[in-house]
């Protein structure tokens, strides 16, 4: 039976861990960022391996991926402290689980593997990307409806004071301007958050272009020795 005094006791004196489900997201004093991470990798691998082991085909495998496994940590973005080397492991995972089912080649381009599937490539999302993409989107929303709510205004105010790490709007302005350092566009504000997917498409389709091995195929297409129409019904 439980002794309520002793607990209420405890809890006042800070000797009992309280750990609360919120919105899916476990708390006690503040978020458990690291027991989070370790749940969200292991729910994302467990999906992903059931879709890999599915007799879908490629494309549906893939649009699965992109609805039911990334899913799972794309909600955790902006809400716990992800680490962009902590999404590169993730993202080198997928692609090794990938080769294990036979959908990824081990010497094949990395960067070609994540642009679109009418662009020539099996187009599934790079984790990293939609963390990038995510937190984009939250800064914007941020910036966009502080004067109109109080409640955002607060958030804003409160982001615009964290450090560097922890902060979504300095985040999201870092993450813009190496998109267009990369991308070669230095005259575009880092307010203007628009098209951050054709952005981040633009960077691994570049990354790509610039590999002498692997950029014969991105080439060839500038080049139009293959008409679209008929590349697009190669595809399908």
């Amino acid at each position: 039976m439980i002794d309520i005094n002793r607990e209420i006791q405890e809890l006042e004196k800070g000797k009992k861990n309280v750990q609360i489900l919120y919105l899916g997201i476990e708390e006690s004093e503040g978020i458990q960022h690291q027991q989070m991470k370790e749940r969200l990798k292991k729910e994302y691998r467990r999906r992903l391996r059931m879709i890999l082991k599915s007799e879908l085909n490629t494309r549906n495998k893939i649009t699965a991926i992109r609805g039911l496994a990334v899913t799972v940590l794309r909600y955790s973005f902006g809400k716990i402290k992800w680490r962009i080397e902590e999404l590169k492991q993730i993202d080198w995972k997928t692609r090794k689980m990938l080769t294990m089912y036979k959908m990824h080649h081990t010497k094949a381009d990395i960067d070609r593997l994540y642009v679109k599937r009418n662009e020539g490539c099996r187009g599934p999302v790079q984790v990293e990307a939609a963390y990038k993409a995510e937190i984009i989107n939250i800064a914007e929303y941020l910036n966009t409806n502080y004067k109109e709510d109080q409640f955002v205004n607060t958030v804003k105010n409160h982001k615009s004071t964290q450090p560097n790490m922890n902060s979504i709007i300095k985040s999201a302005a870092k993450i813009i301007e190496e998109l267009n350092q990369l991308i070669g566009k230095n005259d575009v504000k880092q307010n203007e958050i628009q098209h951050t997917k054709e952005k981040l498409g633009e960077v691994l389709k570049k990354k790509w272009k610039n590999k002498v091995m692997y950029r014969q195929y991105i080439r060839n297409m500038d080049r139009q020795l293959i008409s679209e129409e008929m590349r697009l019904k190669s595809r399908n």
